[in-house]
């Protein structure tokens, strides 16, 4: 079978590989219909991080189920499933609590191999979610936003859960890649009144604007915090923020922005920890992490997009298939897409 392989940093190559087998408990066989490239995958494709060479790669997918362990019930071949990120075991602590990101009990070597034409996932019976129907009964659009249901919506969504977003919120988003694009629909399921969105790119600022935000700020800096700060009442700052960049420097603009006792909600990947001395002055929260992706796709994201109340699949600007994997690549590098999907046949 075809999937994409990492190589060295810069070069990421489609290879003929062993098709994956069922060989232990509560497994799924998957053919894939949809994968994408995530820009977590850019920090290796990048060489900011280190990542084995010659190892599969991607982590977010939607398909069909084509084989099943013996010992998995809630699941069968044929049927059309969100394929996680995450592998939450369902009866742990953390799963538990609805943070299966951090399952107790996940197994090592998980994340990888989701953009291919074949996948092994575990623990199926706990972390799959189940789509109605067949691929063949949605349209390409539909199919983009369940796709972003397999990490990017659901990631988004954790920002505006973590930030504890009320009905009638003032809420900013810093980051207007696709995390914190869907950071935007999560604050508008959650009752956000006013979306600031923090924006530089006028393509990004406009899909955020189609998303629910209702302010734009495109300056920086300095002049950003006091941009967003006018936009506030009795210019105190936002009720919430979310982060969706992981820069140091976002973090520390996201407690300029907040009022005092406001939430941040952090999704994004650390690169350094940031001061928090600031945020003791003003009792602002900082809380977010690994975002769990089988409980909320359960409990609100996936009905929402079946019943078209929203349209993550949008963040998808550009379409590959897997022979130009290093196209889908290069376009999120070089910020020519804000996400690359792929379809798979």
């Amino acid at each position: 079978m075809k999937a994409a392989v990492f190589i060295k940093p810069g070069q990421v190559e489609i290879q003929d590989v062993p098709k994956p087998q069922i060989d232990g408990d509560n497994q799924a066989l998957i053919h894939v219909v949809r994968a994408s490239v995530c820009g977590s995958d850019l920090w290796w494709y990048r060489g900011i991080t280190n990542r084995p060479a010659n190892s599969l790669v991607g982590h977010e997918a939607i398909g069909v189920i084509e084989e099943v362990s013996p010992d998995v019930h809630n699941f069968h071949p044929g049927d059309f499933v969100v394929v996680p990120f995450t592998h939450g075991c369902g009866h742990c602590v953390a799963c538990l609590n609805g943070f299966e990101g951090n399952c107790l009990n996940q197994k090592p070597g998980g994340n990888g191999g989701y953009q291919a034409e074949f996948m092994k996932y575990e623990p199926a019976d706990s972390g799959l979610v189940k789509i109605p129907g067949k691929p063949k009964d949605y349209t390409d659009g539909q199919l983009a936003s369940l796709q972003t249901l397999s990490d990017v919506m659901a990631t988004g969504f954790h920002a505006a859960k973590s930030a504890e977003i009320k009905a009638g919120a003032t809420v900013a988003v810093i980051g207007d890649g696709a995390v914190g694009l869907c950071g935007i629909i999560g604050a508008q399921l959650l009752g956000a009144e006013k979306i600031i969105l923090l924006s530089h790119h006028e393509d990004r600022a406009k899909l955020g604007g189609q998303f629910g935000a209702t302010d734009i700020v495109s300056t920086k800096g300095d002049q950003a915090v006091k941009d967003v700060l006018a936009l506030t009442k009795e210019n105190a700052g936002a009720d919430a923020v979310l982060e969706c960049v992981g820069a140091a420097s976002a973090i520390e603009q996201a407690g300029q922005i907040a009022r005092p006792g406001a939430i941040i909600g952090r999704v994004g990947v650390p690169q350094t920890e940031p001061k928090s001395n600031q945020m003791f002055w003003k009792n602002i929260g900082l809380r977010g992490g690994i975002a769990s992706v089988t409980k909320p796709d359960k409990d609100i994201l996936l009905q929402a997009v079946l019943d078209g109340k929203i349209n993550s699949g949008k963040v998808f600007t550009k379409t590959f298939d897997l022979d130009h994997i290093e196209d889908a690549y290069e376009a999120m590098s070089n910020r020519e897409a804000i996400k690359s999907l792929l379809i798979i046949k």
